[in-house]
């Protein structure tokens, strides 16, 4: 038992670190799952193009800010791709996220030069974060402290964005489609600029993703809708009764990845075989997808129907 205290107290920061980094990546699918009420499968790919941009481009002598700039436009880049696939040419959102992931493997390759995943030596580049800055650096350098400013930033834009009228006829459509098109909406446009929007986000992340841990791969996306709609879920499930609040439900997306990782950590911690962590994450999932439908089913009262017996 004090062993695994030990270990997982040891591992604690970076799991935080994590989680909020992953958290950032949760936004970018709950504007796709919640606002837009689409399935978008696009992010497994540009959860790698992101960082495999903001890499390259960092070791080809470019700044941070332009690296970052770079991740977030070919995240945009892809998303519009995915949003062609489904309004012009008619295919289901679940499926031309699945044509744009698969076609941008290929991307990702020749992005890395070929090679399945590109290092960046520490200390040569300017990074804005590290695993190696978790602990024992200045607070103003610290991953937690840089990755909550900017996980705050984000949030305090999209929720400006949101409230404008482009951003209200994006939550329009995600929330009723016809009725949107009988207000002259372009569901279309909305959902295209919806698609990239969100993945554009993730590839940010990415890009965040990729300093952190010092390297580009390939393969890093493989997985990440499962992670990000787990962050969705278990901050709605834990956090989504305390306020309506846009900002606050985007803040419960930054809270569920903390909290994913650091229940990750704790099962490493604990002696769990990493190889079972796919299927822990898939089955934490549909847990608490079930939640709400086991709340409506169990625990919510029958509501009575008809007059009374003497009226």
């Amino acid at each position: 038992m004090l062993k695994f205290i030990g270990a997982f107290a040891n591992a604690f920061p970076g799991a935080c670190a994590q989680g909020l980094v992953w958290g950032i990546m949760a936004i970018g699918v709950y504007i796709t799952y919640k606002v837009l009420d689409l399935a978008d499968l696009t992010v497994d790919g540009t959860m790698a193009t992101g960082g495999a941009v903001c890499i390259m481009m960092m070791m080809s002598g470019h700044s941070i800010g332009v690296s970052m700039l770079a991740a977030f436009c070919v995240g945009m880049l892809a998303g519009l791709v995915t949003g062609i696939f489904h309004t012009m040419m008619g295919i289901p959102a679940i499926l031309a996220g699945i044509l744009t992931q698969l076609g941008l493997y290929s991307i990702n390759l020749q992005i890395l030069d070929g090679k399945a995943n590109q290092a960046m030596a520490f200390g040569k580049y300017d990074q804005l974060i590290s695993l190696r800055w978790v602990r024992d650096v200045p607070f103003y350098q610290n991953t937690i402290f840089v990755v909550g400013i900017f996980a705050a930033v984000i949030i305090g834009v999209l929720y400006w964005f949101f409230g404008t009228e482009l951003g209200s006829s994006i939550r329009a459509t995600g929330n009723n489609e016809q009725m949107s098109r009988a207000q002259g909406i372009n569901t279309n446009v909305t959902k295209v600029l919806g698609l990239m929007l969100s993945n554009g986000i993730v590839a940010l992340s990415s890009g965040l993703l990729a300093q952190y841990q010092g390297f580009a791969d390939v393969n890093a996306g493989r997985g990440a809708i499962v992670i990000g709609l787990a962050a969705v879920i278990i901050g709605q499930v834990i956090f989504g009764k305390i306020s309506k609040n846009f900002a606050f439900k985007l803040l419960t997306v930054i809270f569920g990845g903390i909290i994913y990782w650091v229940v990750y950590q704790a099962v490493i911690s604990a002696g769990m075989d990493a190889n079972y962590m796919k299927l822990i994450s898939a089955l934490v999932v549909a847990i608490f997808l079930a939640v709400p439908y086991w709340k409506r089913k169990y625990l919510t009262k029958p509501v009575k129907r008809g007059g009374a017996a003497n009226a």
